[in-house]
């Protein structure tokens, strides 16, 4: 009998950068009321407010939604009406800089100059640093176009893998790769929900779309949960209402 469920954001949840349909609201609703749920996403805390919680109903069970920002290197759980964070994986300004200064040697090397950028390409996260090769704001149509295949961006993690081998390098969304401290992932994140609610790793299960060796989701594989591969947010609304199914 599972638990906990716990889903990636872009790419399973919602489009990359876009906010969960009413169909997914309604759903993960549903879901609160026979098993806690735990979301785990490269995307930081304001893209978690403005894509996720801005759109779940009212009356929801925040009490059993807990909140893993940055591929589970910030924790936040509700309290007394707020979103509060557990914890944060920080890095130094040191580790910034050079983790900056190796994506962008990367992509450099690469070759992978793109025709036009939408907004930032590297942000800083706190405890990440994600590069978005078209851009922050680039469109749906022009991120899927571009690395459908995650063939370019494994190029670039073999790269930086060398470059930075101190830090973990995470191939996630459309167009993006993350950098965190070295073992500090989503794998971490499931062990701080592990030992913060005791619930055991067997009573977890897990979805993603990046569930593949490189993936910013397959940590949560290694970690031994139960895991299952999507390839959208419409195959992830049949999964949830099956595990519905079977945990009502």
């Amino acid at each position: 009998m599972k638990k906990l469920v716990i889903f990636d954001l872009d790419g399973t949840l919602a489009k990359s950068k876009s906010a969960i349909d009413a169909e997914m609201a309604a759903l993960l609703g549903q879901l609160l009321t026979v098993a806690q749920v735990a979301v785990i996403s490269g995307g930081d805390w304001p893209q978690f407010e403005k894509q996720f919680l801005a759109n779940l109903p009212a009356g929801d069970r925040f009490d059993r939604l807990h909140l893993l920002p940055t591929c589970g290197t910030k924790f936040f759980h509700f309290d007394g009406g707020n979103w509060v964070p557990v914890y944060r994986e920080d890095l130094s300004a040191e580790d910034k800089q050079r983790i900056v200064a190796a994506l962008e040697a990367a992509f450099e090397q690469a070759g992978f100059k793109p025709e036009r950028i939408w907004g930032e390409r590297i942000e800083d996260r706190g405890s990440q640093i994600t590069m978005s090769a078209l851009g922050q704001e680039a469109p749906l149509e022009a991120k899927h176009s571009w690395d459908p295949d995650f063939k370019k961006r494994t190029i670039l993690k073999t790269y930086l893998d060398k470059s930075i081998p101190d830090f973990s390098v995470r191939m996630g969304g459309a167009t993006s790769i993350d950098v965190t401290r070295q073992g500090i992932d989503k794998a971490y994140g499931i062990a701080k929900l592990r030992d913060r609610l005791g619930i055991a790793i067997e009573e977890m299960i897990f979805a993603g779309d990046a569930l593949f060796p490189g993936g910013n989701d397959y940590a949560a594989k290694e970690a031994g949960v139960d895991s299952i591969r999507v390839r959208d947010p419409e195959e992830t609304k049949r999964v949830i209402e099956t595990i519905i199914a079977c945990l009502g």
